[in-house]
């Protein structure tokens, strides 16, 4: 997932696909506790596409959103 393809998402798709994203982050550890997991840099990933979904949401990225220069205020 890059950051220049989320930004075209609405704010509703973001929140989606972030919910998406740390249910499967959950099930990747409790995979990885029970000896189940085959690739564990799959985590990795995950956990940085929740970050990334997570800043974008915090600027207020989507369509139909213009982020204010600065921030908010």
């Amino acid at each position: 997932m890059k950051a220049k393809e989320l930004r075209t998402l609405t704010r509703s798709e973001l929140e989606q696909r972030l919910r998406e994203a740390q249910e499967e982050l959950f099930n990747l550890k409790f995979q990885h506790k029970t000896g189940q997991l085959s690739n564990p840099l799959r985590i990795r990933g995950i956990r940085k596409d929740v970050a990334r979904l997570k800043t974008l949401l915090d600027e207020g990225a989507g369509v139909g959103t213009s982020p204010s220069p600065g921030g908010e205020q």
